[in-house]
């Protein structure tokens, strides 16, 4: 079993970067990747597909239904940027959007943070360099962000399930680091977005969504969603073997995993009401990180690449030298 999961976990991580046809239907990939995954330690089961099939809904209909409302306003919003644009320096307007996003994650999901980051980001019509980090930088803010309060992401809502905690009990465990990390990447947006020499006027009525669009975009979600759910649930028998007794600083960096699995099965594994407190931060915070480093790593990383068209590459390119350098900071600051 090992082997084999070990197998397609290699392929995971290195198909999308090298073959072309994988990378643009990274979704589908991934959902084959996951029945392996699945078949190979046994998972493979009703209950799963039940699971598979019933986990995606909430997700893709919150997509579709705020897909469509910012279709029918997307008037309003682009001209609501334009005054925006207008009233601040763009990079100020850059720093805030993703400090703005991550802070608000927690309460309105990270879901939602990221459709409003995509509608912003297209209205601000960027260059495409400038486009993909400031989306990057927002997904690392805006997964950070939904981690402070149990309804901001499924890995919050697991944690202090699984160690019956408070509602607040997630943001005094990491709720600095995670500010702090916010702050960072809202400055790093000031200085590494750069503002565009020219943009293109658009004609009346092309700034609207094709309805079409919305729809393909959901079940987009839908696929990629039931694809993490079955890989997540394929290497949780591996994941309870061979890491639960692992020190926490070392899970730290085990947790780069996150990047192509989900965080929440991962979490479920390693966390446990027995561990210290400094133990489940750093598991936490090794999670939340690498989360931002690759496409499949979170929820709002999926919905702005699908919806901004950024490739497995693009992302990476800028997603892994930034995820490294934080997780390097976090470990030498607080996690030694």
């Amino acid at each position: 079993m090992t082997t084999g999961l070990l197998i397609i976990l290699s392929l995971v991580l290195v198909l999308p970067f090298a073959i072309k046809a994988v990378e643009q239907r990274l979704e589908w990939f991934l959902l084959v990747m996951g029945i392996a995954a699945a078949v190979v330690s046994g998972m493979l089961g009703r209950e799963l597909l039940d699971k598979a099939l019933s986990d995606p809904l909430p997700i893709t209909a919150a997509v579709l239904i705020a897909g469509f409302l910012f279709r029918l306003f997307s008037r309003q919003i682009d001209h609501g940027v334009r005054r925006m644009q207008k009233l601040m320096p763009e990079r100020l307007l850059y720093a805030l959007l993703v400090m703005g996003l991550g802070l608000l994650s927690s309460l309105i999901t990270a879901i939602i943070a990221a459709l409003v980051l995509v509608t912003v980001t297209t209205a601000l019509r960027l260059e495409r360099r400038a486009q993909i980090r400031l989306v990057i930088l927002a997904c690392y803010s805006i997964g950070l962000g939904a981690a402070l309060t149990p309804i901001g992401e499924p890995l919050s809502t697991i944690t202090v399930k699984k160690l019956d905690a408070d509602f607040f009990y997630l943001f005094h465990l990491v709720g600095l680091d995670v500010m702090t990390a916010i702050l960072l990447f809202g400055l790093l947006a000031a200085v590494w977005v750069d503002p565009p020499e020219e943009r293109p006027v658009l004609e009346e009525g092309d700034e609207r969504e094709p309805v079409f669009s919305v729809f393909s975009r959901a079940f987009h979600v839908y696929v990629f969603v039931m694809a993490l759910t079955l890989l997540g649930a394929g290497f949780e028998p591996l994941i309870r073997e061979h890491l639960t007794d692992v020190a926490p600083g070392t899970l730290y960096w085990i947790n780069m995993l996150s990047a192509v699995l989900d965080n929440a099965t991962l979490a479920a594994a390693e966390i446990s009401p027995a561990m210290q407190y400094d133990a489940i931060r750093a598991i936490l915070l090794g999670l939340l990180i690498s989360g931002g480093m690759l496409i499949p790593g979170n929820i709002p990383n999926i919905i702005a690449a699908g919806k901004l068209r950024i490739t497995s590459v693009e992302w990476a390119k800028f997603g892994v030298p930034v995820g490294l350098v934080a997780l390097v900071v976090y470990y030498f600051i607080g996690i030694r």
